[in-house]
This record gives structure tokens, C-alpha cells and sequence, in this order.
């Protein structure tokens, strides 16, 4: 009897065009290197199974050339995370949900994932049941079936499965690979090999970066409710007037904390996603990352020199808290990039999943999982300010109590970013609603730390540092700034900043006011400066050579309120790898001293002696009620015009075209050299 189905492998052009196609994403995908590609190739299996459907249903047929398309693009994703893949290639199985352990669960989270064959082996596990559909229907598809009817039943029901198969597959396949990025890992050891370690007589750092809190958001700023411990930082040591985030939005600018470096050097410049995720059918949580920020990349890359890093090679002893944001597993795990310690979360708490970890030696526990953030339905982060407190205060008392060595510890707790929460305490107590409750909530543990340092002992020499990641979202004061998060406006960038250290050897007296502008990648330097930091043998403010450092020492803005960031240092505002406007400070004597600007006597440049700049070559409105309309070729004066409200080009002219000018410099400079390499240091190595 005739077989139901006829197994076709004659030339005809469509089928055999179908094959060349797959063939052609397998190779790409093996020369290229992206992520990007292997979910085109496993999007073409979906096409493949689909079209085999229908040549089953509609024209009785099976395609052999099908079948080779398809397993040759299966194939190249296996072959291609097995050898580029950055974990041991469980998918999406390498799940955060409650309960989960890094340390108990080794292979899935990566454990050895350098080793060829555990990557093999777990690419291999995952695709299993395609492979076993698609050999069943290739045997099933030749067989002659003596019963009517059989043979179109049976590999109509592989047909099914293999298209089932396929998208399990989808939902659970590998997306970790290796960042396909110039890498620096040469420099990188170099530098931290040579750090000193010296920690006599150096001070204990405690850094603390709140999350979307605006400029008007403390009541040293001029907020409606009180922050007095907040306040207390500025008030005992220096207060910025004009302090700026290196990004509006949460991960760029961490990464520029820890690095020193605007984003863009290393391909952080969006917010990061978890990696980890059940079976969502468009896991962004899975597959946004390397997409996004391109090149593969998960997280801040680990050959980036961390602060954290530079501080743990000199002795000291470094911790983080509260919220990481900077990736979720291997290289890119805050104790792999320098931090001895660490207690929070990886992602975002408007994120899933959601969890709080300890983590040591890139090994974490999960503490408290997803499950217990969800009361009665609904997301609940109450207990989050009091459990990070705990954390942070049991580990400096005990870092100062047990240790003749420094401490380094980074405070970067998730508030106020939304949704907000406070705890029983403190919800509905200010009258203002969460957000305010939140954020006194945070004030009053703030103290509370400060009473340990005091009764440690340890307050005077200790610097404390205060600022925010990036402007306001939905809640929160941008005081009298233009715009928000997200936008290069000023409230988007521009933040509250304090620092204090009663120890400070007369660099600036208790409750100054500095106006000069700074920005976080500036936090670098300083502080390497500030702590006395030598490496190679004594060298002061030992600094990497082998990349380029964007952030410049503020201590001639601490010592005397004297301009750093001019023409050769300007303040980016970047969004998605493009710049959106630049800003620098001129000398008003310079200004003046141009012919075309030698009559002014405008306000602005008879009463200061500095002039600050920024100008938006191509910007969106702000105001949704013309969404439709941008600003184009504006120049605002910082100065005397911190709302951004009139366009001064054509009162500067030349000024305008100048820093339009450097916005192509600085642009054409990242685009040439992204990861800021000096290719001198390493052509000598």
C-alpha cells in the first residue's frame, strides 16, 4: 500500500533555498559571535517546523533539505555556546526563584563554565528532545506503513512534537555567552597587581547611593519634610550645588561610579536586566542584555577596573549592600569585581525575579527569596531598609572590631526607586504619602549607622560620601530642573551630593557650599586621592594607564571651588550610546576676552568669575503636549539659568558651535576607540 506521506528530496529550488538559508545564520553565527544571531537561528527552526506542518498537511511531504536546514542551525547554537557560552548551558533552568542556591546548584549557575565539555553537555541535554523528534521524524517519514492511513498519523504526531519540542527549546535555551568585546584583562591585573598594599593611617570610605532621588528630594535642597541625618553630611562637611550623575538612568551609572568611565566604554548603557528567568515566551529578563547593550555583554564587564577593586588590593577590607544592578552571575557578580562581601539584590525591585542575597567569592545564597516580597497577592518590600541596615551595620562593626584594616563599604540602598515601600513604622507616618515614608525611613537607619561609627569609634577618620544614581521618576522633587529620569535635561543627571570627613586635614571647612560642577565618574580618582592610594612603589594617585579614566579629581572643587570639568573635560549626557548634550565651564575673563563678547556686561558674567555651558545639538521636548517638537542648536547657561528655560545661542554664537564642535570630537573619539584602550601600553607588554 502507498505510504501516507512521501519523503521528498528532489531539487526544487524553495526547499533547497530554505536549507542555504539556514546554512548561511549557522556560519554567520559561528563568525560573528552574537547572541543576537543564535536567536535568529533558533527563530529559523520555528520557521522550518512550521513549513514542515504544512507540507505534511497540505501536500503530504517531508522536505530532506528541511531537515538539513534545521539541524545544522541547531547544531551552530549548540556548537557556538559551547565554545562561546558563559555558563555551563542550562538556559533558562539557571532559574533565581525561591530557594535557589548558587553554591548547592554549581552547574547550573556556571560553576567551571570554562570547561568545554560541561557547556557541551548542558547545550547538548537542553536540545535533546529536538534532536530525538527530529530523528524519529526523519525514520518515521522513510518507513512504509502497511496500514491505511498510518504512516500520515504518525508523522503528522512527530511533525507536532518536533514543533513543540522546538519551542521548549525557545523558552529554555542558553542565552549566557561570553562578551564578544576587546578585552583588558592584561592591564586590568597589571594595575591591581601593583596597587600598595598600606593601610596605616588611611580612612574607612562609606559611600551611599540612593536610587532616583531627586535634587529637591533632601531638606538640605530645600525638600518640604526633613532628612536631618541625611543632612547631617553636608552640613558637617561640603555640599554640592551642582553635582552630576555620569547617566540618567540606574546601571550606566553605577558602572561609571565603579569605573570611572562614562557607560559607553563598557557597553553599559542601559539599564541591566536579571538573566535568570522561568519560561517566559519573550524573556526579555533573558535575552535583553546583550541586545541592548550589544556585543553579548551581561553586565559590567569583568576586566573593567573596579574601585572596589583598587580599594581591596590595598588592604582594605570592602563590603556592598542594597542593590547591585551591575549583572547576576559570573564575572559580573559585585564579589568578582572587588567586593569581599555582599548583601541585596542583583536586580531592581520592580524586577523578577526578585531576591536578596549573601554572596562571597562570586558564590551566593539566596536569604530571602521571591516568595516572601509577595504578601496576600501584592509585592511587598517592607522589611528591605531594616534588612539592609542589619546587614551593613553587623559588618562594619565587625570589620572595625575584628580587623587592624579599613573599611571600603559601598551603601547603595534601593530606595526611593518605585514601587516605594516603608516599614511598619514608618508607612503613613509623615503624612506625604510612601514615597516621603520611605525616605524618612531611610533617614532615621541612617543615623542609626551613624551612631555605630561614633560608638565604634571610627566617625571622624571615615569619609562619607551621599549622592543618588539619577534623577526622579513618577514621585520626587526636581526642585526648580528641567525634566527627569531618563532625559539629559538637567533633573536627570543632576543630584544631591555630600561629603564628609572631620579628619580631612584641612582640605575644606565644615559647612561649605561648593558651586563648581562635578560629575560621579569624578568618584574615582578622588577617592583614590583622598585615601592616599600609591601603587607601583609609592606612585600617589596611582591610576590605570592602559585605559582611559573619564573622571578627573575633585579636589581642587573641595579645596577652593575651582573649576575641573572645562573644554578638556566636559560633563556627558548620554542615553542609548548617543550624546545628547555636553557641558563645560569657561573662565568669564575667556569669555570676555573674545572680540565678539569683549561689551558684554551681562549679569551673568560681571558677577561670576566662571561660566558653565551645555549645549543639545538635537533634544525631545519635555512637555508631552508637543511630544511632536525638539529642541535643536540650544545653548543654556548653567549659571544663571538652571531650569534650562531660554536658548542662548544667539547670544554665544561661537560658544554654541564650539561645543557642538566638541560633541563631534567626543563622539568620533568613542566610536574609534569604545573601550578607551591605550594601545601603547599594550604594545609594550
Amino acid at each position: 500500500m502507498k505510504k501516507g506521506i512521501v519523503y521528498d528530496k528532489s531539487k526544487k529550488v524553495f526547499p533547497i533555498i530554505i536549507m542555504a538559508i539556514g546554512i548561511v545564520l549557522a556560519l554567520a553565527l559561528q563568525i560573528m559571535q552574537l547572541n543576537i544571531l543564535a536567536v535568529i537561528n533558533v527563530a529559523y527552526m520555528c520557521i522550518v517546523v512550521a513549513l514542515t506542518i504544512l507540507g505534511v498537511l497540505f501536500f503530504k511531504k517531508l522536505y530532506v533539505w528541511n531537515f538539513i536546514g534545521y539541524a545544522v542551525s541547531g547544531l551552530s547554537i549548540v556548537l557556538y555556546y559551547a565554545i562561546w557560552g558563559a555558563d555551563a548551558g542550562f538556559g533558562a533552568f539557571s532559574s533565581g526563584k525561591a530557594g535557589w542556591s548558587s553554591v548547592e546548584n554549581a552547574l547550573f549557575s556556571g560553576a567551571d563554565n570554562y570547561n568545554f565539555f560541561i557547556r557541551l553537555g548542558g547545550n547538548i541535554l537542553i536540545i535533546l528532545p529536538c534532536i530525538i523528534a527530529l530523528v524519529a521524524l526523519f525514520l518515521v517519514g522513510k518507513k512504509q506503513f502497511d496500514k491505511k492511513g498510518a504512516h500520515f498519523a504518525a508523522t503528522t504526531l512527530l511533525t507536532l512534537f518536533l514543533a513543540g519540542t522546538t519551542i521548549f527549546y525557545v523558552l529554555t535555551m542558553n542565552l549566557r555567552s561570553q562578551p564578544n568585546v576587546d578585552r583588558l584583562w592584561e592591564g586590568h591585573d597589571d594595575y591591581l597587581k601593583k596597587v600598595d598594599k598600606n593601610t596605616e593611617s588611611k580612612p574607612n570610605v562609606l559611600f551611599i547611593m540612593m536610587d532616583d532621588l531627586g535634587w529637591g528630594d533632601i531638606s538640605l535642597n530645600g525638600a518640604i519634610y526633613d532628612t536631618p541625618n541625611i543632612d547631617s553630611i553636608g552640613e558637617d562637611g561640603v555640599n554640592f550645588d551642582n553635582f552630576y550623575s555620569s547617566y540618567s538612568v540606574c546601571s550606566p551609572a553605577r558602572f561609571s561610579l565603579m569605573t570611572g568611565r562614562y557607560p559607553f566604554r563598557g557597553y553599559a548603557d542601559n539599564v541591566i536586566y536579571p538573566t535568570v528567568d522561568t519560561l517566559s515566551p519573550f524573556a526579555q529578563t533573558r535575552i535583553f542584555n546583550s541586545i541592548e547593550m550589544g556585543n553579548n555583554a551581561d553586565g559590567m564587564l569583568g576586566d573593567e577596573i573596579t574601585i572596589a577593586e583598587v580599594f581591596q588590593n590595598a588592604g582594605y577590607n570592602t563590603g556592598a549592600f542594597g542593590k547591585w544592578h551591575l549583572g547576576d552571575y559570573g564575572e559580573y557578580l559585585p564579589t568578582n569585581q572587588g567586593f569581599d562581601y555582599f548583601y541585596g539584590s542583583h536586580h531592581v525591585n520592580d524586577m523578577t525575579p526578585f531576591y536578596y542575597v549573601e554572596e562571597e567569592n562570586g558564590e551566593y545564597e539566596i536569604v530571602h527569596g521571591t516568595n516572601e516580597f509577595f504578601k496576600d497577592g501584592k509585592k511587598d518590600q517592607s522589611q528591605a531598609s531594616e534588612w539592609i541596615h542589619e546587614s551593613i551595620n553587623n559588618w562594619i562593626t565587625d570589620a572595625v572590631k575584628n580587623s587592624d584594616e579599613p573599611f571600603f563599604a559601598y551603601y547603595a540602598t534601593p530606595w526611593p526607586h518605585g514601587p516605594v515601600f516603608a516599614g511598619d513604622d514608618f508607612d503613613g507616618t509623615t503624612g506625604m504619602g510612601t514615597y516621603v515614608d520611605c525616605v524618612t525611613e531611610f533617614d532615621y537607619y541612617l543615623g542609626e549607622l551613624f551612631n555605630t561609627l561614633e560608638e565604634l569609634g571610627v566617625m571622624d577618620d571615615t569619609i562619607i560620601v551621599f549622592t543618588s544614581d539619577n534623577g526622579p521618576a513618577l514621585e520626587g522633587s526636581t526642585g526648580e530642573l528641567r525634566g527627569g529620569k531618563y532625559l539629559a535635561y538637567e533633573a536627570g543627571q543632576k543630584v544631591p551630593f555630600m561629603i564628609k570627613w572631620n579628619n580631612n586635614d584641612g582640605l575644606w571647612e565644615k559647612g561649605t557650599t561648593r558651586e563648581q560642577s562635578a560629575v560621579l565618574a569624578d568618584m574615582f580618582p578622588t577617592l583614590i586621592e583622598l585615601c592616599g592610594i600609591t601603587g607601583d612603589n609609592g606612585k600617589k594617585n596611582y591610576l590605570p594607564t592602559d585605559r582611559t579614566i573619564d573622571g578627573v579629581s575633585i579636589l581642587p572643587v573641595l579645596k577652593d571651588d575651582t573649576a575641573v570639568h572645562n573644554e578638556d573635560h566636559p560633563i556627558l549626557h548620554m542615553k542609548r550610546e548617543k550624546l545628547k548634550a555636553l557641558q563645560y565651564t569657561m573662565s568669564t575673563k575667556d569669555v570676555l576676552a573674545r572680540e565678539e563678547y569683549k561689551d558684554y556686561e551681562y549679569p551673568v558674567l560681571t558677577e561670576n568669575d566662571y561660566i558653565t555651558f551645555k549645549y543639545f545639538r538635537k533634544m525631545q521636548n519635555d512637555n508631552p503636549a508637543f511630544f511632536d517638537k525638539t529642541r535643536k542648536n540650544w545653548l543654556f547657561v548653567l549659571t544663571d539659568d538652571k531650569g534650562e528655560n531660554y536658548n542662548r545661542t544667539s547670544t554665544y554664537p561661537t560658544i554654541a558651535e564650539e561645543l557642538n564642535q566638541k560633541m563631534t570630537d567626543v563622539m568620533k573619539d568613542f566610536k574609534a576607540n569604545r573601550r578607551g584602550i591605550n594601545q601603547e601600553y599594550y604594545n609594550n607588554l
